[in-house]
């Protein structure tokens, strides 16, 4: 399939010049050709395809048809649609096991992953974000554990370990189970737009890991790295102890300011983003400024490190198409999670990257990070997602998470008796609660974590000396007003 156009806000362009279902048919077929979606392979329903793209079922069922006509696709009845077992892999189809001579790293990456011993240990990050030792009510980063669907997961579970085999009990592959990297590309190449084999997946145990393997692979100590102001504290503390330079860059409702951060440091070698939701303001990164970070590091020869770690939930239209689904140039490396998603404690994530730069994250991957996800895990993972029931549990939590932000949002301002306003973000699993006072939003996190509440300060998230005051709270496990309202009644009380 075609690199997607700079100029198309995503492959699945509502007003693009190819009908939505030929997009979708090109897509799909393109997948099979590569060999991301494998003969036998379950494909989405029309009916699921259809709410994760917020596309009429109409179009994906002519999609479906014109590709089964085709012989691409085969249809089941009740047991679903899958690709037709009949098709031969193609055999210049990329693999995981692709050798290196195949993958034309750039002279800067293959330096940055062979010369490991330039790269010191990074020492453990200071001024972390604060968790709780229990599950606290508006704890932020926590999706809706009530919600999950423990039976399955134990299902899937039990069936793999009453498979298991003796080689099951050697250690996993160092970058990761090939049936999950498969299932990993094939859910990208469909939900969030982005053309990639299963080779370019690289499984992580979260988002710290998937940064320092991007640290290890492509970066030199010294060098500078662009993140948003306010951003995710995590980041910019592991790129610091890690060597880098890191220059906070603003951010304004447009999301990055790209011409702030060329001023700033233009030949800076990184710029760590969160384009659907900007973490933690969740303003979306607008189109002109995606452009313009793309041309920036394609000019510049520097890297965008996508953080989608919510990208899935959007209430006020369908789901942006990830930022690296418009790269054409081979400079975005994407970073998503399953933690957000499912529960925190599976502990799983990916990085997509480059084709160009597989062999310098094999590298790196095998000489720092090798075996780091139990295979177990992986495994029902894989296996959670090819029968199914991650697509149907996306869109379960959309819609849960869409009620739970309007009841919560509502009991607050109720509890708070209109001295404050919660900010509604269009995306995300939090809310954002401004405060008069310039300072105080410390304070009153502590106080109210006194009574049992988890929230966060946002003068945390700003690297730059701001003093603007807010605190964020999540409403993924509020499942009852009655907690909203108190902790607007206890907010207002203590200001």
């Amino acid at each position: 399939m075609p690199a997607p156009s700079t100029d198309a806000f995503a492959p699945l362009a509502l007003q693009g010049q190819a009908p939505i279902y030929r997009q979708l048919y090109e897509r799909v077929r393109a997948a099979i050709a590569a060999g991301t979606l494998h003969p036998g392979a379950r494909i989405p329903s029309a009916r699921a395809l259809a709410k994760e793209l917020g596309v009429a079922r109409g179009t994906i069922e002519v999609a479906y048809e014109l590709l089964a006509a085709e012989g691409y696709l085969l249809a089941r009845g009740q047991a679903g649609t899958v690709v037709n077992p009949a098709l031969q892999p193609s055999v210049g189809a990329p693999h995981a096991s692709a050798p290196a001579s195949q993958v034309n790293a750039s002279p800067g990456a293959a330096t940055a992953a062979v010369d490991a011993s330039a790269l010191s240990t990074p020492r453990p990050p200071r001024d972390t974000l604060w968790r709780p030792p229990q599950l606290l009510p508006f704890q932020m980063g926590v999706p809706a554990l009530d919600a999950f669907p423990r039976k399955i997961w134990a299902r899937l579970g039990t069936r793999y370990l009453r498979g298991m085999q003796a080689a099951d009990l050697d250690y996993p592959a160092p970058h990761g189970l090939p049936v999950l990297r498969s299932a990993i590309a094939s859910y990208l190449q469909m939900a969030r737009g982005i053309d990639c084999g299963a080779h370019q997946v690289f499984v992580t145990t979260g988002w710290r890991h998937s940064l320092q393997l991007v640290v290890w692979a492509l970066l030199q100590p010294g060098d500078q790295a662009w993140v948003e102001d306010p951003g995710y504290p995590p980041t910019r503390q592991l790129l610091h102890a890690s060597g880098l330079h890191t220059v906070p860059v603003p951010v304004d409702a447009d999301g990055l300011d790209v011409r702030q951060g060329i001023a700033l440091a233009p030949q800076a070698r990184l710029a760590a983003v969160t384009p659907a939701h900007q973490s933690p303001l969740s303003m979306s990164l607008s189109l002109p400024r995606r452009q313009a970070l793309l041309d920036w590091a394609a000019a510049s020869g520097a890297w965008v490190m996508e953080d989608d770690y919510d990208g899935e939930y959007r209430y006020a239209s369908r789901p942006l198409p990830a930022l690296a689904s418009l790269d054409p140039h081979g400079r975005v490396l994407y970073g998503g999670s399953f933690s957000k998603v499912l529960f925190p404690g599976v502990r799983l994530a990916y990085l997509v990257v480059p084709p160009a730069q597989v062999a310098a994250f094999e590298h790196a991957g095998r000489v720092f990070f090798a075996a780091a996800t139990p295979a177990i895990t992986q495994a029902v993972v894989a296996s959670f997602m090819a029968e199914g029931h991650f697509s149907r549990h996306i869109q379960r939590m959309r819609k849960l998470y869409a009620e739970r932000r309007s009841t919560t949002l509502a009991a607050l301002e109720k509890g708070l008796g209109g001295q404050l306003r919660a900010e509604p973000q269009p995306g995300g699993m939090h809310l954002i609660v401004r405060l008069p006072t310039p300072g105080s939003d410390r304070p009153l996190a502590e106080r109210l974590l006194a009574h049992g509440m988890a929230v966060q300060p946002l003068s945390s998230w700003w690297a730059s000396r701001r003093n603007d005051a807010a605190i964020l709270l999540s409403f993924t496990n509020c499942t009852t007003p009655a907690q909203a309202e108190q902790l607007g009644r206890l907010i207002r009380e203590t200001l």
